[in-house]
């Protein structure tokens, strides 16, 4: 088999007879990846976009979540404060029953004794009458 001129230098005749320095199939796969490259970089930039899309909408959630969670906490912080303050009004309510206490004692006492004065008193009054 001879071998052609032109192949030997390195020129080869594509499909459409036109003279090329690549051989057809060498010229025909670079084509090939060439569009190859191009769909993959394509589907790179749609990924990228997605990809992108999916931050945003995470980035959304997690602010939402972290307003959520201040809520919580801020929330949290009153229920604690509002059991604080029922446990001082508690105390404070306690305090003024052991005090009405202890005046309603004063006050039985003193009655008691105005009591006793009043019998005395009255006591007294019936012997006065009585010796007249």
């Amino acid at each position: 088999m001879a071998k052609d001129p032109l192949s030997e230098a390195g020129l080869h005749f594509d499909e459409l007879n036109k003279l090329r320095i690549l051989e057809p199939d060498v010229g025909q796969k670079t084509t090939e990846l060439k569009e190859e490259c191009k769909d993959f970089v394509d589907k790179i930039g749609q990924f990228q976009k997605i990809v992108g899309g999916l931050i945003e909408m995470v980035d959304e959630l997690a602010k939402e979540a972290e307003k959520e969670k201040m809520k919580a906490i801020g929330a949290r912080n009153l229920l604690k404060s509002v059991a604080k303050q029922r446990e001082a009004q508690q105390q404070q309510l306690q305090a003024l029953i052991a005090e009405k206490k202890m005046q309603l004692e004063r006050y039985r006492i003193e009655y008691e004794a105005l009591s006793k004065v009043e019998a005395e008193q009255n006591e007294f009054i019936d012997q006065f009458i009585l010796q007249k």
